[in-house]
């Protein structure tokens, strides 16, 4: 069963709304590559930059009751959730301020307050935790939906089977989303990834679309249809979402790399598909903002980020045993 998208189109206050967001993620995005180059991070980071529009697209329909999980590449995920930049660049400084007192760092960005329920260095994981959500949702009665954000890679962990499986049996509302980026690590898709990944929903009756992730409209349009049928209690659905990630798999990646795994043509290829580019094109178009507007934009994007590092830098570091006590609280 493949799905059709929405035919409703988001307004022009959304569409600002959606680029002011895919901003403020590719500038976060820009400057922590930054960080790690000039030592201000304790380790690397997985940045997501071109992969704005399917975070937008997808949380522009959830609320703070909404859960999503994430990815060890989750800033974007968190943001587009709503989540604080100045506490995000905390956590990956490792300050006390940060959203998770320092403790988690880059690959475990979360904000409960949010619905945020956890970013995972594990590949796959999220699947699980956002099956056990859902199911948690419906338990208690809730109109709540979980969103599991996944990359190509953890498609071919055995537990997408399992909450695949056991979503469809008991008509969970979770949406999971494939943020096919053509890689895995460093190894393109098409070397160790079977078929249609989509494919993987069908024999459990799953509705099924198939997206362009760099297009924040298609992507916002297919996330309506698809978290409605989600809330109306008629079970999971599957969205694969085509896309591309500027940076490598990780910051460091050309120092333990003897040779490319993708060539400067490629990614140009992708550059010329560019997300946040396509939606500024788009609202000059359609006339919800003009290219003045549009500049405020960045250079709004541009102060906010720029205040996050102020924020992280000036903070402290977290006091001996923040982790034995924090682990103790919540036992």
């Amino acid at each position: 069963m493949v799905a059709s998208a929405s035919n409703v189109q988001p307004d022009n206050d959304v569409l600002v709304e959606m680029y002011r967001r895919m901003l403020l993620i590719r500038k976060s995005e820009e400057q922590l590559f930054r960080d790690v180059k000039q030592g201000r991070t304790p380790g690397q980071v997985h940045l997501s930059d071109g992969q704005e529009a399917v975070a937008v697209g997808i949380c522009a329909h959830l609320d703070d009751r909404d859960q999503i999980t994430s990815t060890h590449r989750g800033h974007g995920h968190y943001l587009a959730k709503g989540g604080d930049v100045n506490a995000m660049f905390a956590e990956i400084y490792g300050k006390a301020e940060g959203i998770c007192r320092g403790m988690g760092g880059s690959m475990h960005v979360a904000d409960f307050s949010k619905g945020i329920v956890g970013a995972n260095g594990i590949v796959g994981a999220g699947l699980g935790i956002a099956t056990g959500a859902a199911l948690a949702n419906r338990l208690e009665g809730e109109d709540r939906v979980a969103v599991c954000f996944f990359g190509d890679g953890a498609a071919n962990q055995g537990s997408l089977m399992e909450s695949l499986n056991i979503s469809s049996l008991w008509r969970l509302p979770v949406l999971f989303v494939c943020e096919n980026n053509g890689f895995s690590e460093f190894s393109p898709s098409g070397t160790v990834t079977s078929g249609v990944i989509s494919d993987r929903a069908r024999p459990f009756g799953i509705p099924v679309w198939n997206i362009d992730g760099n297009d924040v409209v298609e992507v916002w349009k297919t996330a309506l249809e698809a978290l409605g049928h989600c809330r109306s209690g008629a079970g999971p659905v599957f969205v694969e979402a085509r896309t591309y990630r500027y940076s490598g798999h990780f910051s460091a990646e050309a120092m333990i790399l003897a040779t490319p795994y993708r060539s400067d043509e490629e990614i140009e290829a992708w550059r010329a598909k560019d997300p946040v580019a396509r939606t500024r094109a788009l609202l000059v178009d359609r006339g919800a903002a003009d290219n003045a507007e549009c500049e405020s934009l960045e250079a709004e994007a541009d102060a906010r980020v720029e205040a996050a590092v102020a924020y992280g830098e000036a903070g402290a570091m977290p006091e001996p045993g923040t982790a034995e006590r924090l682990m103790r609280a919540g036992s």
